[in-house]
């Protein structure tokens, strides 16, 4: 089992850049055992042939057919331009 002193949770506060009273080191410290007993449980479980989950619940994402389009909405993109000429949008020229 993992044990964090006051002095570790001091560094470990001051590098993740949080301000941590004196009286609430303790208390940190102890959290913090706490977090790396729970990791050291987690790395003894047999994971072998497990997949990976992307959730908790079986789901499939939704697919739609692969094919190239315009889209079809040029006029509708368009309208939204504050110039636009000859279907395309107009900008100001930048480079004299």
């Amino acid at each position: 089992m993992s044990t964090i002193d006051k002095e570790t949770a001091r560094r470990v506060a001051k590098l993740a850049r949080i301000r941590v009273a004196e009286e609430n080191l303790p208390q940190l410290a102890s959290e913090l055992s706490h977090i790396l007993t729970f990791m050291e449980q987690l790395n003894a479980v047999d994971v072998e042939g497990v997949e990976p989950m992307t959730s908790v619940t079986p789901m499939r994402l939704k697919r739609r057919a692969d094919r190239v389009s315009d889209g079809n909405q040029q006029d509708r993109v368009l309208a939204n331009a504050p110039d636009a000429r000859e279907g395309f949008f107009a900008v100001p020229k930048v480079v004299e």
